[in-house]
């Protein structure tokens, strides 16, 4: 399927040996990673575009040992009852390295998957996951699709843009976010900073959908090395935002328990 459309023109891109070119002969090229690059801001002066390759192997240390599995869980059952055994179109609105991606694709493999990222090493670790998902650099607030692409839209943990997500989902699409609660991480966070603060409480409202489904994930997951507990650590934005004295409060801590707070919200177009 031509999904996607020319980051320049809007055209629709057709895919062709590798390649995809759109009728106004742009073209961009499937990197040797496995992703075709459709950013524009390639005229930025930051270093460093979405998470890093630390932040990246991090998480994917993190979540290769399933801490997060009854987060995948759920979603995986939400998108399996959409599909109802026939195909379905899925984007994965900032994958990071592919593990919700690659995990609901095993588990209903009807579905064609679509992942993008700003950050181009997490696209390399989720090609190296599952290369049958189609992948791109891109951003949320400018999506390279056609309208009405796509039966689900995952957004997890990921910068929420209605006007996009509204425009890619079929007209009985789902929008599935997941977002931490109020006490997500808080054992983490103790161990680190001097006050630690609880998440806002946000309202599971969102412009241009409706709220069919809500649900709350609450668990306690042990962490049993010191490596595992930095490794959660390093794969959060609070490794950036943190000072190296609080970063070293973690070298002697070996043992952690730690509370997963998760909700998922399940929306579909007004």
């Amino acid at each position: 399927m031509d999904l996607f459309i020319c980051p320049v023109c809007k055209r629709t891109l057709t895919f062709c040996e590798k390649v995809y070119i759109c009728e106004n002969r742009h073209s961009y090229d499937i990197s040797k990673y496995g992703y075709v690059n459709l950013l524009m801001s390639q005229k930025s002066s930051k270093k460093r575009h979405g998470d890093d390759k630390l932040m990246i192997q991090s998480r994917q240390d993190f979540l290769n040992k399933n801490y997060y599995k009854p987060l995948l869980d759920c979603i995986t059952e939400i998108v399996m009852k959409k599909a109802n055994n026939k195909p379905l179109t899925v984007l994965d609105a900032g994958c990071g390295e592919g593990y919700y991606s690659a995990n609901i694709k095993q588990s209903v493999p009807q579905c064609e998957m679509y992942g993008i990222d700003i950050s181009k090493d997490a696209l390399i670790f989720a090609h190296r996951r599952d290369k049958d998902i189609t992948l791109a650099a891109a951003g949320c607030n400018k999506l390279p699709f056609t309208d009405n692409s796509f039966d689900v839209l995952l957004n997890i943990f990921s910068p929420t843009c209605t006007n996009e997500y509204s425009r890619v989902l079929k007209h009985d699409g789902l929008l599935i976010r997941a977002v931490p609660l109020k006490e997500h991480l808080f054992e983490l966070k103790s161990a680190v900073y001097d006050t630690p603060y609880k998440n806002p409480e946000e309202p599971h409202t969102l412009d241009m959908f409706s709220l069919i489904e809500f649900h709350e994930i609450k668990y306690t997951f042990h962490l049993n090395t010191n490596q595992e507990i930095k490794a959660l650590f390093k794969m959060t934005p609070y490794y950036y935002k943190t000072s190296r004295s609080d970063q070293e409060k973690l070298n002697s801590i070996n043992k952690l328990d730690i509370q997963a707070e998760f909700g998922v919200e399940v929306f579909i177009k007004q």
